[in-house]
């Protein structure tokens, strides 16, 4: 791995995008994809299905669990790609506190196109009926270190293409597989 960054997170508001472009990096990179809503607690599932949005205690041990998990995979010698909404600084610095070293990419898009995509994906358990929530809770990384931000309806392959281009140090591919 040429790139500093030990994790990446692909981050932003309900239908971005994050699996998606997640599973591209991953395969890009030859990282482990780790699917942040496959750690929430039966609880929040339960709570968003019905449409009730995450307070901050919700989240608490969902982005406990989410650092231990990045760790464990860094110390198993593999680079995670985590997707994770990660809206608020405090969220990300959580994760930023379980691996100092970590790389956010947020995928932004209006709410418009946000609730086109989540009413367009049947049998996910976030309602379009949160995406106001979503955009209410989200504090925009913009200025923050180690952060790409990317238009969440660039396609998927030109996203994994610039997260690439912006992990490269000098000529190589960042994100190339090591054999």
């Amino acid at each position: 791995m040429n790139s500093p960054l030990s994790a990446i997170v692909v981050m932003g508001v309900a239908g971005c995008g994050k699996s998606c472009v997640g599973s591209a990096i991953a395969e890009r990179s030859g990282g482990r994809l780790i699917e942040g809503d496959a750690f929430h607690p039966k609880a929040n599932i339960d709570k968003m299905s019905a449409g009730i949005p995450l307070n901050d205690d919700d989240r608490a041990g969902w982005l406990i669990r989410l650092g231990q998990e990045l760790q464990a995979t860094i110390k198993a010698g593999e680079r995670p790609i985590l997707t994770c909404s990660a809206l608020k600084r405090r969220y990300r610095d959580a994760l930023r506190h379980a691996v100092p070293d970590l790389g956010f990419v947020f995928l932004e898009l209006t709410p418009q196109e946000a609730e086109r995509r989540v009413l367009a994906r049947p049998g996910h358990f976030m309602p379009a009926s949160l995406i106001d929530s979503q955009f209410a809770a989200l504090e925009a990384p913009h200025g923050e270190p180690l952060t790409l931000t990317l238009d969440a309806t660039l396609a998927i392959d030109t996203l994994s293409l610039q997260v690439d281009h912006w992990l490269k140090p000098s000529g190589e591919p960042a994100l190339a597989r090591t054999a």
